[in-house]
């Protein structure tokens, strides 16, 4: 590959701006309202970020209740990888199930319904806990917690 860079003098002002429009130190206060409103946007955006951060949530919450459940975030990641295999079995019976019956597997209203009772609340049920216990092990894993 070949490149080609042009490289020219850099006028003192663009053209067509005429340099007395802004005096110096107008500009200067303009650079500073621009910095304080970054500065402004920056404090805002750690906030955010702050309020939605599950894991320093759960850290709050678990810091309140240390002497009664001081190894719950160490036990949320041992157990978290048998509810993640339920989880993904459960998924893999359903893909299964309607690969097997093809369009019959929830083509009308009975088989529909049935198809959500057998696997609509408990998959529904399971995501909900990981969700819960996911956090709560990530804890145990970024406070080094292993027992």
């Amino acid at each position: 590959m070949h490149f080609q860079f042009d490289v020219s003098a850099v006028s003192a002002a663009p053209a067509g701006l005429d340099s007395t429009i802004l005096p110096g130190h107008e500009i200067t206060d303009l650079l500073r309202q621009l910095l304080d409103a970054q500065r402004e946007q920056v404090a805002l955006l750690r906030n955010n970020a702050a309020a939605h951060d599950s894991g320093q949530r759960w850290r709050a919450v678990l810091s309140r209740w240390q002497n009664d459940f001081a190894n719950l975030p160490s036990a949320c990641k041992r157990v978290l990888p048998q509810l993640e295999r339920a989880y993904i079995t459960l998924i893999a019976d359903l893909t299964d199930r309607i690969q097997d019956e093809g369009d019959d597997a929830i083509g009308n209203e009975f088989a529909l319904g049935e198809f959500l009772d057998r696997f609509g609340m408990r998959l529904n049920q399971l995501g909900s806990i990981l969700t819960l216990v996911g956090p709560l092990a990530d804890i145990a894993e970024t406070s080094g917690e292993t027992k």
